[in-house]
């Protein structure tokens, strides 16, 4: 199916109608997962009923987390209602996934230092943001020049997961570091700008009709440029000058955790989670902690209370009376 003029429709239609790139590759991931799983019959030969056992099957067989087997419903959500023009039945009746979510791993402030004294000079600013503002991986490598705010100490993030937009605080210690980050962009730039070919830095569709010049203006382009010129694949334009890649940070990450000797199962979020938690230990309220992580709901951010010094929701263990 890897060249299946199908999903190569699918693919098109997201594509004009300006879905993100990762949100294409999750939708096709699972669309052709449900078609596979029906020994290859077209969808608009299926049912709700082949629906919902494609659903249960993830949750029975592949035990599958809720939020993976949602991601999959709104994929297939997808496929029959812009697709097909045939939505499916709104009381779909399936095995609905109860795996338990897992605890998040939280690095001791000792372990956070030994983690960036061990990592990577070139991939050292990032993972500070990662740890300092409580960041997204993706969020990080999408700063532009401009969203970093220096009069109020600040970071704005735009379009972080479920399109949401805030302002994060940003460590002092971090606002020489970036001046000279940013330095390294204008260096960047100013070569590009001398290349007659050079087509400047991506922006979603509205932005780029909205304002025509801003591709080519520096304050719009990443502060975490890759070193080679790309090829946009919305556009076929090329060169353009996009952010480094994701997987170069995680596994800067992975390298220094085994480098530190830390026991833990060390990644990128794992430095959102310790900078989570560690506010809470400061006494920071939790109202607050939920706006800089951008949380929806407090619920999401209590996951957090867990390694709070005072034990497991607040509770002083009998032991310590002994």
């Amino acid at each position: 199916m890897k060249n299946s003029p199908f999903l190569s429709h699918i693919s098109e239609y997201m594509i004009s109608r300006h879905f993100a790139k990762r949100t294409i590759e999750t939708y096709l991931h699972w669309i052709k997962g449900y078609i596979i799983f029906n020994d290859k019959k077209h969808p608009s030969q299926l049912s709700n009923c082949n629906v919902e056992n494609y659903l249960s099957f993830l949750a029975n067989q592949k035990n599958v987390s809720p939020s993976t087997q949602k991601i999959a419903l709104n994929a297939i959500n997808f496929l029959y209602k812009e697709i097909l023009k045939s939505p499916l039945d709104l009381n779909l009746e399936f095995n609905k996934s109860t795996r338990q979510t897992k605890l998040p791993v939280v690095l001791t402030p000792e372990e956070v230092t030994q983690l960036i004294a061990h990592t990577d000079a070139n991939k050292t600013l990032v993972i500070k943001l990662l740890y300092g503002s409580g960041l997204r991986l993706m969020e990080a490598i999408r700063l532009r020049v401009q969203d970093i705010d220096f009069d109020y100490c600040s970071i704005m993030v735009w379009n972080g997961k479920g399109g949401k937009h805030r302002r994060v605080t940003l460590a002092k210690e971090l606002i020489e570091p970036l001046k000279l980050q940013i330095e390294s962009c204008r260096s960047f730039y100013d070569n590009d700008m001398n290349l007659s070919s050079y087509s400047g830095v991506y922006l979603p569709y509205a932005l780029a009709q909205k304002y025509p010049h801003a591709p080519k203006m520096f304050n719009w382009h990443y502060l975490f440029p890759s070193n080679r010129l790309s090829v946009d694949p919305h556009s076929k334009q090329c060169n353009r000058r996009h952010h480094i890649d994701e997987t170069t940070v995680r596994k800067a990450v992975l390298i220094a955790s085994r480098k530190a000797q830390i026991n833990k199962r060390v990644n990128c979020h794992t430095l959102r989670h310790s900078f989570a938690t560690h506010l809470l230990q400061r006494g920071t309220d939790i109202r607050t902690v939920q706006e800089q992580l951008g949380h929806s709901d407090l619920r999401t951010t209590q996951i957090y209370t867990h390694v709070i010094q005072a034990g497991a929701n607040g509770v002083r263990s009998p032991l310590s009376d002994l």
